[in-house]
């Protein structure tokens, strides 16, 4: 039966001078069911060029190739892959196994390309290979395999699909002539199984087991004749039994191409997972800074929380006027106080007449700021730098080594009065309370300054405090009650004191010289609203309304870190950004220089039907299985790395300022899948685009 035939096919190169080289001329031949056809002639005769025209690697030719009543030359290329799937079955002289799978997944991989089970097409090559004497060899790799064997797993492999037409190249070119003879066997037997076996070869001897031996010179065919010695084999059990195997309708799975792309990747593994620690290391810096930045913002938002109470408004000046611009010195009558943040009656007056009219409307609460009225629910507070108008002093009862008794001095870093939704809670010493008249507290520098050691020894001592406000010089005798917690800035002096009592002993200076008594005028207003809602309606008009003005001292403090920390985290994602585009070049390379050292795989693969899809396939998968390696060795890394950090931190610290949410995770492990699968596009393309017949002869 007539399966094959070929009309007027001529081939012609085109050579880099323009000119062209005819490779087939004029070949007019068909084929039948159950030959076993040998194409002999010398080296150039045209032999495998021919066979690539019938096995569909090639259709650039003029003429006919009539497949079951098709023209080959006019296949799309969807059918063209799915005819070397189902009809062609190619056997290779150099074998063409793919080193890196064993013997069982070799002869697998077209039905896997068809997307069969993995128990069917298991069952399928066992009871093949076990035809061919290599039941033993299944876990094997081809470098363990002989030659004799390498080539029946080759043929193994051709059959797999149960194809029509076996083209055979040089198939016992490399192997020795006990072997050859074994392979010839074999083919004979397939050709005497109803298979159209074609074999090119150049060797007359193999020649002479053919059932038609035909011959190539110059492109042309000058001899086409049947052997009449030859004898079909009789043998019981065939290699082949009709209708033994039904070709599976399908394409390689994603699943398919993970198990492959695993395998392909075991291979090279070292090359690989140092390719995912490089991309790594890259998202260990990224959640490191994340987290960083978040834990910093965090720490600072909460010990600013701790300073607040969750119904206390508490308002300050921002240095800008109400349209957010700075003020400069100068442009305003009152450039002292404007710049040195105090609040005149008149200001107070207007801000809590503009947050009254806000409210009208939102809450039955209202602002009394008339310091004389029982009802009032606004208070004043002071703070300020004073390292240039303040320092504490006291005269130690022992003698320094000197003999001498001189007075103990050292500057305020800053001046607070006592907020009011200050604690007790806040206190670091149990024998102290919240100052009162006559008394201060101290943050934990203190103990230093007066030399001992347990911050309960500092409770008690009798100071001097000395302030230079104005034009009046104070000095104040005051007693420390308590040291009180500052957070982070525990080793900078600091000092809080009562407001009124402050007030007082300004108005008493001022008395003494006989000039107005002005008093301390405030920098910080609180507003009690007894409600948290209240508090947060407020807060939000001064936001949106009032730039003028902003929160306490510690919110000031909290937004100028959070925008240091916004900066600095935009710097650092900056860096990681770069790093990952610099890891992503590396996969980039590496996939590129694998498709180069897998050009003859992918041939391979396109001979027995592998669709350009599936090549992009292939690859892509092992880009993606990058990015998930790449991922998890950066989640672990970093869990590792943090839980290192976090013990130092909290060992020097006290605290580890290091934050790390379940979603830095998973979008380290998501960007490291996307930039590896982005890095492997280009070089899925190439491979996908290499010519067949070109990569086959790649070495």
């Amino acid at each position: 039966m007539k399966i094959l035939e070929l009309k007027n096919v001529n081939k012609d190169y085109k050579l880099e001078n323009k000119d062209k080289f005819t490779a087939l001329s004029n070949i007019n031949i068909s084929f039948d069911k159950g030959e076993l056809v040998s194409i002999v002639g010398e080296s150039g005769s045209g032999k495998s060029t021919l066979m690539n025209l019938i096995g569909g690697l090639d259709s650039d030719y003029n003429g006919i190739i009539n497949i079951s009543g098709h023209d080959l030359k006019d296949f799309k290329e969807k059918e063209l892959d799915d005819y070397r799937k189902k009809k062609i079955g190619f056997v290779f002289q150099s074998f063409n196994l793919i080193p890196h799978l064993t013997v069982l997944d070799n002869v697998t991989i077209g039905l896997t390309l068809s997307n069969e089970k993995e128990s069917i097409k298991n069952h399928k090559a066992i009871e093949i290979l076990t035809k061919l004497g290599l039941q033993n060899q299944l876990k094997k790799k081809p470098t363990q395999l002989s030659g004799g064997q390498k080539q029946r797993v080759a043929i193994a492999r051709a059959l797999i699909n149960d194809p029509d037409i076996i083209l055979a190249d040089e198939p016992t070119g490399s192997l020795d002539s006990g072997t050859s003879l074994q392979i010839l066997e074999i083919l004979k037997e397939i050709a005497d199984d109803g298979k159209l076996v074609i074999m090119v070869t150049h060797s007359e001897k193999v020649a002479s087991v053919s059932s038609r031996i035909v011959e190539i010179s110059d492109g042309k065919i000058i001899r086409d004749e049947k052997n009449e010695a030859y004898i079909p084999t009789v043998k019981e059990n065939r290699l082949i039994q009709e209708g033994q195997s039904e070709r599976k309708e399908g394409h390689l799975s994603f699943l398919s191409a993970i198990k492959l792309s695993i395998h392909n990747m075991w291979a090279s593994k070292v090359k690989n997972i140092l390719m995912a620690i490089g991309v790594s290391i890259s998202l260990i810096s990224m959640i490191l800074m994340l987290s960083f930045g978040s834990g910093l913002t965090g720490y600072i938002v909460d010990q600013a929380a701790e300073y607040s109470n969750p119904t206390i408004v508490t308002i300050s000046k921002s240095g800008r006027d109400k349209n957010g611009d700075k003020l400069q010195q100068g442009n305003e009558i009152n450039t002292q106080a404007i710049m040195s943040g105090a609040f005149t009656d008149e200001e107070i007056e207007e801000i809590s007449t503009d947050i009254n009219n806000y409210l009208k409307d939102k809450t039955d609460f209202r602002i009394v700021y008339d310091q004389n009225s029982e009802e009032k629910n606004v208070s004043y507070g002071f703070s300020v730098p004073a390292f240039t108008m303040g320092s504490i002093s006291y005269i130690p009862t022992e003698p320094d080594e000197n003999d001498e008794i001189k007075e103990v001095s050292t500057k305020l870093l800053y001046l607070y009065t006592t907020p009011p939704y200050y604690t007790e809670s806040k206190l670091l010493t149990d024998n102290g309370h919240l100052s009162k008249e006559n008394e201060i507290m101290l943050s934990p520098a203190a103990a230093e300054f007066f030399g001992v050691e347990d911050l309960e020894e500092c409770v008690g001592k009798e100071v001097y405090l000395n302030i230079a406000f104005d034009k009046y010089q104070l000095r104040i005798p005051v007693t420390v009650s308590a040291i009180i917690d500052v957070s982070i800035f525990s080793g900078a002096m600091i000092m809080y004191i009562d407001y009124d009592f402050l007030d007082s002993s300004i108005k008493a200076a001022q008395l003494q010289q006989n000039d107005e008594q002005t008093g301390l005028v405030p920098t910080l207003l609180f507003i009690e609203t007894g409600d948290e809602k209240v508090k947060n309606i407020i807060e939000d008009y001064i936001k949106s309304n009032r730039k003028d003005l902003s929160g306490s001292v510690e919110e000031q403090l909290v937004e100028m870190f959070s925008e240091m920390l916004d900066t600095f985290s935009i710097a650092l994602t900056v860096i990681a950004g770069i790093s990952l585009a610099v890891a992503m070049i590396m996969i980039l390379v590496v996939l590129y220089m694998s498709v180069s050292e897998r050009t003859k795989e992918i041939g391979v693969l396109k001979s027995i039907g592998a669709r350009k899809k599936d090549i992009k396939l292939i690859f892509s998968t092992e880009s993606f299985l990058v990015g998930i390696l790449a991922g998890i060795a950066g989640i672990v890394f970093t869990l590792i790395i943090g839980g290192v950090l976090t013990l130092i931190f909290n060992s020097l610290l006290g605290f580890a300022p290091l934050k790390m949410m379940w979603y830095y995770f998973f979008e380290a492990l998501a960007l490291s899948v996307v930039i590896s699968v982005i890095a492997g596009l280009y070089p899925s393309s190439k491979a996908a685009k290499l010519d067949p017949v070109e990569s086959l002869r790649h070495e």
